[in-house]
């Protein structure tokens, strides 16, 4: 099969459904063959089972694709080194890994127990490490690689009752930004893409006002099948050049996010005091302050 990623072997997590779905789709139409990992449960953890990685890998094989289900979890250390072992026994090699799997645990945070902060973190950020670890001794043997990482606006920006959810998503970014620096003397890649799309992960999004129902409305119009290319992209030969960068998909907008970086400086030859901090610096800082802000109101951002 030809396509942009023809011979490749990438592993999708979360690939059961929405998202992860849509990218092991375009993966394989692309050419690529593809692992798709699933460990079928709902996203408050319910039930398991084979049923939607075998359903996604049918569907890939019925279109002339190659791919192969698993079903072990990105949670644990050795269930990711197993997922990535089991594109190695089945195709031979392991070219680029999506770090697409999730679950959502949302509470207010003084409300939120242990449980529910260290369930979301090891699945999102302790998975992606996981993931990423057990594909690295194959790309800096091979001398290349791509990782795709799935960050969230409610990282990038906040978000209400999802201070878990927040905190693996932001640090996924950190994460991603230091493989690239690790790992680029073995040009291997490492991207996050924060997407706009109507999935599990944001149906529970509540809608009990007006303008509630009209935003979420308007995000279920934005297709989970349109973050697929630019994965697509970035695993690619055609992307070599591209890492360390954080996207974000809304539709058929493609957005460059921003990276911290200085806003304003003040020095004083002096130095310091807490009350000329309080006097001098804040108010010549505060006009660059971050408005408060929640992050699905991001839909009704201006196009750029």
């Amino acid at each position: 099969m030809s396509g942009m990623v023809a011979g490749k072997v990438v592993v999708v997590t979360g690939a059961g459904g929405g998202i992860g779905r849509s990218v092991a789709l375009a993966m394989a139409a692309a050419g690529a063959k593809v692992v798709v990992n699933d460990i079928g449960v709902s996203l408050q953890g319910e039930g398991g089972g084979d049923g939607p990685a075998q359903a996604v890998v049918k569907e890939i094989q019925a279109a002339g694709g190659q791919a192969c289900p698993s079903t072990d979890s990105v949670a644990s250390y050795e269930g990711a080194h197993n997922i990535i072992k089991t594109a190695v026994d089945v195709f031979g090699r392991i070219d680029a890994v999506v770090n697409n799997a999730g679950n959502l645990r949302d509470r207010v945070f003084h409300k939120m127990s242990e449980e529910e902060w260290r369930q979301v973190l090891d699945v999102h950020l302790n998975g992606s490490f996981y993931m990423s670890r057990a594909a690295a001794p194959y790309f800096r043997e091979q001398e290349s690689g791509a990782l795709v990482h799935m960050t969230s606006t409610s990282g990038l920006i906040g978000n209400f009752g999802q201070a878990n959810y927040s905190a693996a998503k932001l640090g996924i970014v950190a994460l991603s930004k230091s493989i690239a620096l690790d790992m680029a003397r073995y040009h291997v890649r490492s991207n996050c893409i924060a997407p706009f799309a109507w999935s599990r992960m944001t149906s529970s999004i509540p809608a009990e006002t007006e303008a509630e129902k009209a935003r979420v409305e308007k995000l279920k119009k934005m297709e989970a099948g349109k973050v697929a290319p630019l994965a697509v992209y970035l695993v690619s030969d055609a992307a070599s050049e591209v890492t360390a960068q954080i996207f974000a998909v809304r539709a058929n907008e493609i957005m460059l996010m921003s990276q911290p970086r200085p806003l304003r400086t003040v020095h004083y030859s002096e130095g310091w005091t807490p009350e000329l901090i309080g006097d001098i610096a804040i108010p010549a800082m505060r006009k660059h302050f971050y408005a408060l802000e929640r992050s699905p109101d991001v839909i009704d951002w201006d196009p750029i």
